[in-house]
């Protein structure tokens, strides 16, 4: 580790010591076949309507109407499963994604007219299982109190991003080498085998909490406004994914080697995962607050000179300097949640943020394939720009709400079960929030130990 970790009491524990936790790999493996559907359903769709329709502008539409529906529906699933468990979501949720994929590839390779496609798309996308956020609930059940538990946020940002770089980069590659509905069929494929292998490790599935201890019910995870200021920032993320995904497909087109889009995007994404791996190995010194935003505006200045570049050399080089900039914000921000949120709501929160990726990617989608329909890939890269502005600014002005004083309010406004473990009976809450302090004063210089 670095010499920084020397002044803490404790060094961040490796990924080597996390991956001998018992049980961790019963649920890691099925869980990265599992999550893959995020990654490939939307370029697979663009390429596949692309393909049938001749027209960049109409896949946007099919893909969006896919995220629209993946981000509303995600979060319900989430609060299911907080609350009946995961197991009893997924299994229907993976029948039916399976289903709902194979009739939208079966329609558009009949041609069947776009609001046909539209319709097909809804469920498609609302079936998507959300199996990268069970994975972190798991790791937080699994290792609440445990130091290991930072590293288990990292290593799970650093899972997406790798799925980030396999997901599109194979989706193209089965799209363009073998067949345009490929990458469906195959997206399909791994949701079964994978959703249902992960739905079987009952074990390692956080226990479902319907009530709070008072009997009340649990707060909505929307309810607390430090995740609807991630949820903006994760809106302008997905933004920089659809925008990238429509854009260096048309640029590919443009050059002529359609399969150039994929070692472009996997270069992207390669950034995204190198980053990744970086920030659960530093033993960080400033709090998530100030790296969420100092990694944003390294986002929104480097996403804001795309569209200026015409060299496929020098669009990958930028596109690299883009993904070493999505995961500081991206992995920050989800870790930022065990602050935000109480526990029986995180699996909703994590959702929340996985929809909101999805929306800023389908309106990306969308808008982008109309830009580069009429005026070329140019003008699609301007998308991920004002993205990724509006909600840099958004960050700035409402930053207050991710304060790190929010988890102590959480601890007070969230279930009392939380208390007995660290605290006398006779006097929950003031040891709770106590402890919640002193991870606040801790946030600033042992984040090894205590935060992602």
């Amino acid at each position: 580790m670095t010499s920084a970790v020397t002044t803490d009491t404790s060094a961040r524990p490796g990924y080597g010591q996390l991956l001998r936790t018992p049980d961790a790999l019963s649920f890691l493996l099925p869980g990265f076949a599992a999550r893959q559907p995020f990654a490939m359903l939307t370029i697979s769709i663009v390429l596949l309507v692309q393909h049938t329709t001749g027209s960049f502008g109409s896949a946007g539409i099919i893909a969006a109407a896919t995220g629209v529906a993946m981000a509303l529906f995600a979060p319900q699933m989430g609060k299911l499963a907080d609350r009946i468990g995961q197991s009893r979501v997924l299994v229907p949720v993976v029948l039916a994604h399976a289903a709902a994929v194979s009739a939208l590839t079966a329609l558009a390779l009949l041609g069947a007219p776009l609001w046909a496609l539209a319709l097909a798309a809804i469920p498609a996308g609302a079936s998507v299982p959300q199996v990268g956020p069970m994975v972190r609930s798991r790791w937080a059940a699994k290792l609440e109190g445990s130091p290991l538990l930072p590293t288990a946020a990292a290593f799970e940002s650093v899972t997406d991003e790798f799925t980030f770089v396999v997901g599109p980069v194979l989706a193209t590659f089965l799209c363009t080498a073998i067949h345009p509905s490929a990458g469906l069929i195959t997206e399909a494929t791994l949701t079964i085998v994978g959703g249902l292998l992960f739905a079987a490790q009952r074990g390692t599935q956080p226990k479902p909490v319907a009530r709070a201890a008072n009997g009340e019910k649990h707060p909505s995870a929307l309810s607390f406004p430090g995740l609807r200021v991630l949820i903006v920032a994760f809106i302008g993320i997905g933004a920089v994914f659809g925008g990238m995904q429509v854009s260096l497909a048309a640029f590919s087109e443009e050059i002529g080697n359609p399969g150039a889009n994929g070692l472009l995007y996997g270069v992207f994404a390669a950034g995204n995962m190198i980053a990744g791996i970086a920030m659960g190995a530093i033993a960080w010194k400033i709090g998530p607050r100030r790296r969420l935003m100092l990694g944003y505006v390294g986002l929104t200045a480097a996403a804001s000179v795309l569209w200026a570049v015409h060299s496929a050399v020098l669009l990958g080089a930028l596109g690299l300097v883009v993904g070493l900039c999505i995961a500081p914000a991206l992995i920050t921000g989800y870790t930022m949640i065990e602050q935000l949120i109480p526990a029986a709501s995180r699996t909703e929160a994590f959702t929340w943020l996985t929809g909101a990726v999805a929306f800023g990617q389908a309106g990306a989608v969308t808008l982008a394939g109309r830009l580069t329909d009429a005026h070329g890939s140019s003008y699609g890269f301007l998308v991920p720009m004002a993205a990724t502005a509006l909600a840099l600014v958004t960050l700035v002005a409402l930053r207050a709400k991710l304060a790190p004083k929010a988890p102590s309010r959480i601890v007070n406004s969230s279930a009392p079960a939380p208390a007995p473990a660290s605290a006398p009976v006779a006097a929950p809450a003031a040891p709770s929030i106590s402890r919640t302090r002193v991870n606040e004063r801790g946030m600033g210089h042992r984040v090894p130990v205590t935060v992602d």
